[in-house]
């Protein structure tokens, strides 16, 4: 009797035992070049209008589009929502520390003289 179950060797159901080549050292070595040099350009052109949105929240200058496309392409989709999620991260906490005083410290209250009686 023959198993009719079994799955094409062409089919897309992926092999338990395959090594997908994103993970090994030089698919990470290339990511994480691509992931850097998307950052320095953003880093670089900090002070343009960002207009292109990337994911979770990442805005960007339209001159980091290739380095953009670049870094998309050498990583994992997760790894990109990573390491934007925490590029994210690090500037808001970075906007904070950096902001006036406004934003950190006890908040001041009306002193009692403010009030009539």
């Amino acid at each position: 009797m023959s198993s009719a179950s079994a799955p094409a060797p062409d089919s897309d159901h992926c092999d338990a035992g395959a090594i997908m080549a994103d993970v090994l050292s030089k698919g990470r070595e290339s990511c994480y070049k691509a992931r850097d040099a998307f950052y320095a350009c953003v880093e670089k052109h900090a002070d343009k209008k960002p207009t292109e949105i990337a994911t979770m929240g990442l805005l960007f200058p339209a001159d980091c589009k290739k380095s953009r496309a670049q870094y998309v392409s050498s990583c994992r989709p997760s790894w990109v929502r990573h390491f934007d999620r925490q590029h994210c991260a690090k500037k808001r906490v970075q906007r904070l520390l950096d902001g006036d005083d406004d934003g950190r410290g006890p908040m001041s209250l009306p002193q009692p003289y403010t009030f009539k009686q």
